[in-house]
């Protein structure tokens, strides 16, 4: 299927909210214990997953997309094949990490949550940029 290649940013933003939002549920439902120590991995996680990776991507991929010279672009070019690879590698991690049992779930509950509110940020960095984008165009006809 084949979209308006501004409407990669849209699906993009929306893979990664949902995806986001999931990892914070397995989470945030992996224990009932919180403290402030955990929280603050959380935060940690959360700054560091987010300013030296996603927002990076956010712009690598939104400059990627608009710079293609095809109006319309198949639906899942929003990753080029580099970020498929990373993002299946990510998922397989973090399935073997939780059947594994090697981390405590407190930890799951830190890293999940900060990790899937980065995810989360960065869907809507995405949907920022795919209105950003539709804003300026429509102020340009």
């Amino acid at each position: 299927m084949h979209v308006a290649k501004k409407y990669l940013l849209l699906t993009a933003g929306i893979v990664w909210a949902a995806a986001g939002f999931n990892i914070v549920r397995i989470g945030w439902l992996s224990t009932s214990y919180m403290s402030i120590a955990t929280a603050a991995t959380a935060v940690i996680t959360f700054l560091i997953f987010y300013h030296m990776i996603f927002k990076k991507l956010i712009h690598k991929h939104t400059e990627r997309i608009l710079a293609n010279t095809e109006d319309r672009m198949h639906i899942l070019r929003f990753f080029d094949a580099k970020s498929y690879i990373i993002m299946i590698c990510m998922m397989s991690f973090g399935i073997a990490l939780r059947a594994s049992h090697l981390w405590p779930d407190v930890c799951i509950k830190s890293f999940y949550t900060g990790l899937g509110c980065a995810l989360l940020a960065a869907g809507i960095g995405f949907i920022r940029q795919y209105v950003k984008t539709s804003t300026f165009r429509l102020h340009a006809n």
